[in-house]
Order: structure tokens, then C-alpha cells, then sequence
């Protein structure tokens, strides 16, 4: 069931982000009188298709793993003299630019709409307050310290851990200083810190700024009772279930949940004894931890088990909302603060100030949707927004066979009054193919290692 849902997740993901994209070259060849001959969702043999009073045929094909719009153009078939005005290489230069870029702009406006309905809606977040700081770590020794509120990182201000995550990835790879602000929770002064740092986690397969600055985000207290059991879990074959507050495991008292996963995480495919209270009474039960490999390759005990729903206080929690005239101005900011981090980031990858490692590909992508598809509508609305702006900002890359290079053709043909030769074209297609296949390759790759 879960390979199931995890690939529904993908599906639908793709479906909705390339949709718009293509809606988006099609409207427009549409506008511009390009004859459209279908619209597809999906690629190979239709499911299921219908044509309109314009002769496009719309379909949804066989394999649902992007999208196309067809237009009639004379360099791919031949076409009657009655309709050459109505083929996409018949038409202005500036209008075929508008034609292609219209399917990556189509994604940013998606992106801007998604955010902006997501301010609206209202988002109930945490106020990002400092748990646990080791010292040993650049936090605690720049000045860092427990129960202080982040108020803003390098003077961009920070209202949930969110925020915090996205400034700090925004500097992943650099050399030079991290500027903090953080406040007591009784006080409004303000208190600015500054920390070191050194190529800063280009090492990194999967980035975890606040553990290398050896900050823990703040947690309220979390009983050590079980909330969810996995059918297929140690847990429940041993005979825990939902509600059970653990007390001790192997004679060791249990304080919290993490007391008790910090005990079982070290105890892989050990005997333990778990003493617990249920209805009452204290019984105790024999559960062997399975052994749950990690991406770095250690290994780790696992139960298969959830902990309780958190019940933070009010004074902890930030609600943040805006009327539908002003939500417009943070789903800006937002869509721009992760368009500005996706450059970047592709940037540094480039430059080599990145590991290629962080790049994903098709799993990635699907355990990110269904792990968002599972939060809830409106953690997978953000991630709908995000991945749309990424894919948006790849196909804008100057690379044959993205709507970038085809953009970069015309561009020169704009500027020189004539077509870049077809010889040409075709060779530099051939490199860009050759680059796609290159860069899908690495993230496949990247895939199977974290698997």
C-alpha cells in the first residue's frame, strides 16, 4: 500500500505542475493563432481523448509521468499552403519567445497563487525558540543559548523554523560569518550574534544546518506514550499498542519519548524488556527492535511506532494570515525567496561549492510529495508551489531541448534578423541531450545510494 500511495503521490504531483506548464505554452500558441493539435497529459498510447471546435485533441496517455502541447509546425511535417499562418515557425520571433516562455512563467504563476491561497487560508506555525545548544558547536560558543527566540538570520526575519531552514540553505557552500538575532521570551531586546563559517556544509549529502551549528529546535515535554502502531512493526507483533505509556525498558527508567528512542536506537535486534502502564495496570512485555538501515549506512533499532500528538502551549504558537488583497505581497516574497534559492543552489552545484549528491530525482521527488501528501492539504500545496518553481526555473536553463535553449535560439535570432542554422540547432540538441541524460542520470543515481 505504501509503494501504491507513494506513487500516487508522484503522479499527481507531476500531473498538476506539468498541466499548468503546458496550459501555458498552449494558451498563448492559441492567442497567437498557432494551431494546437493536441493538448496531452501523459505520454504514449491516450486513454482517453476529446477534440474541440478547433481540432485540438485533448488526452490523458498511458504514462502519466509529464505532458505535452503539439503544435503544427512545417519543420516537423509538411503542411498544406492554407494552413502555413497557423504554424509556430510561420510566426514572429517575439511571439514564439512569448510562446515558450509562457510554460516556465506558467509555474511561477501557480507557485504565486498556491502561496498566496495558502496566507489566505492561514498557516498556524511555532515560534522558533532554541531547545537544547551543544557546547561544543559554533551556536553556543557565538553566544547562542537555550529558550531564546530566532528572530531573524542575516537580517531577513525569521517568523517559524521554516524560515530559519530556507536562510541557512541559502548559504550552504559559502565561506564568511552567519548573522543571528535572538531575544529572551520575557524581553524585547534584541541580541546579535555572529558566527564563522567555512565552506559550510558543501559535504553535506543531506543538509542539516541547525545540527552543524549544534542547535535544537525547542520541544515541549513528549510522554513516552504510543500514539500510532505499524501493523508490520516489532511493536505490535510483540503486543504494544496505542496508549501505552512505557515506564522503563530493561530496568532503565523512561523520563520521555526520547529517553525511550534513544534506548531502542541502540538496541537493534536486542531483547527488551518494556515495562508499561495500560488501563491502569503495569505489565511487562518482551520486544526485539528491528534493525532500520540509514542513508549514511548505520543502522538503527526500530520499533514501529508514533509518538503522541505534541500539545504546544498558546504563548509558543504564531498564527500567520493575511486578507485577500494583502496576501499577495508575501506570496511574492515567498515565490522570489525560493526562485532566488533554486538559483543558487544550482549555482553552487555548478561551482562545485554544493555536492551533486543533494541533487534527486524521480524517488526523491516521491517520497517528498507523499511525505507532504501525508502532512496534510496544506503542506502539499507548499510542496506543489516549491517543486513548481524549481521545475520552472530548469526548464529556463539555456540547454537544447529545454524551453531555455529554445529560448536562447530565438533570443540570437531576434538580434542577428535570422534563424540560428539548422545544422547548428541539431548538434547543439545532441549536447543537450547529452547534459539531460547526464543530469537525470546523476539524480537517479543519487536515488539508488539513498535507498
Amino acid at each position: 500500500m505504501s509503494i501504491l500511495f507513494t506513487v500516487f503521490s508522484l503522479v499527481l504531483t507531476l500531473s498538476i505542475i506539468v498541466t499548468i506548464h503546458e496550459f501555458g505554452h498552449f494558451y498563448f500558441a492559441r492567442r497567437y493563432g498557432v494551431m494546437v493539435k493536441r493538448f496531452s497529459v501523459g505520454f504514449g498510447k491516450p486513454l482517453y481523448s476529446i477534440v474541440d471546435k478547433k481540432g485540438t485533441e485533448f488526452s490523458v496517455a498511458a504514462i502519466p509521468l509529464g505532458g505535452y502541447v503539439s503544435m503544427l509546425d512545417e519543420r516537423a511535417e509538411e503542411v498544406p499552403d492554407e494552413l502555413l499562418p497557423y504554424t509556430f515557425n510561420c510566426k514572429p520571433v517575439w511571439q514564439r519567445m512569448i510562446i515558450i516562455a509562457a510554460g516556465p512563467i506558467a509555474n511561477f504563476v501557480l507557485a504565486i497563487l498556491l502561496y498566496w491561497f495558502l496566507f489566505v487560508l492561514g498557516v498556524s506555525t511555532v515560534i522558533p525558540v532554541t531547545g537544547t545548544v551543544n557546547p561544543d558547536f559554533p551556536a553556543y560558543q557565538a553566544g547562542v543559548r537555550s529558550n531564546q527566540e530566532l528572530v531573524s538570520v542575516d537580517g531577513t526575519a525569521t517568523e517559524s523554523w521554516q524560515d530559519i531552514y530556507i536562510q541557512l540553505l541559502s548559504r550552504m557552500g559559502e565561506t564568511g560569518s552567519l548573522s543571528l538575532e535572538l531575544r529572551e521570551l520575557d524581553s524585547e531586546q534584541v541580541q546579535q550574534v555572529t558566527i564563522p563559517i567555512s565552506q559550510w556544509m558543501s559535504d553535506q549529502d543531506k543538509p542539516a544546518p541547525l545540527k552543524t551549528l549544534g542547535i535544537q529546535p525547542y520541544y515541549p515535554e513528549i510522554p513516552a506514550i504510543i500514539g500510532e502502531v505499524s501493523p508490520d512493526g516489532r511493536a505490535a507483533k510483540a503486543g504494544l499498542i496505542s496508549g501505552d505509556h512505557i515506564l522503563s525498558i530493561a530496568n532503565n527508567p523512561v523520563s520521555d519519548w526520547r529517553a525511550m528512542v534513544d534506548i531502542v536506537r541502540v538496541s537493534g535486534e536486542q531483547t527488551l524488556v518494556f515495562e508499561v502502564e495500560r488501563a491502569g495496570l503495569i505489565r511487562k512485555i518482551e520486544v526485539i527492535p528491528a534493525n532500520k538501515r540509514l542513508e549514511d549506512g548505520s543502522t538503527i533499532g526500530y520499533l514501529g511506532v508514533g509518538v503522541q500528538a505534541v500539545h504546544w502551549p498558546d504563548s509558543l504558537k504564531r498564527d500567520i494570515q493575511y486578507s485577500v488583497v494583502s496576501a499577495w505581497i508575501p506570496a511574492l516574497a515567498k515565490t522570489w525567496q525560493m526562485t532566488r534559492l533554486t538559483f543558487d543552489s544550482f549555482g553552487k552545484m555548478l561551482t562545485g561549492l554544493v555536492s551533486v549528491k543533494n541533487l534527486g530525482g524521480p524517488i526523491s521527488i516521491a517520497r517528498m510529495a507523499e511525505d507532504n501528501l501525508e502532512s496534510g492539504f496544506e503542506a502539499f500545496l507548499g510542496f506543489i508551489a516549491y517543486f513548481s518553481i524549481s521545475l520552472g526555473i530548469l526548464n529556463l536553463l539555456p540547454i537544447p531541448v529545454l524551453d531555455g535553449g529554445h529560448l536562447f535560439f530565438y533570443t540570437i535570432e531576434w538580434i542577428t534578423g535570422k534563424p540560428v542554422p539548422e545544422k547548428a540547432q541539431m548538434i547543439a540538441y545532441r549536447v543537450g541531450i547529452l547534459l539531460v541524460g547526464t543530469l537525470m542520470f546523476v539524480a537517479i543515481y543519487n536515488d539508488l545510494l539513498r535507498l
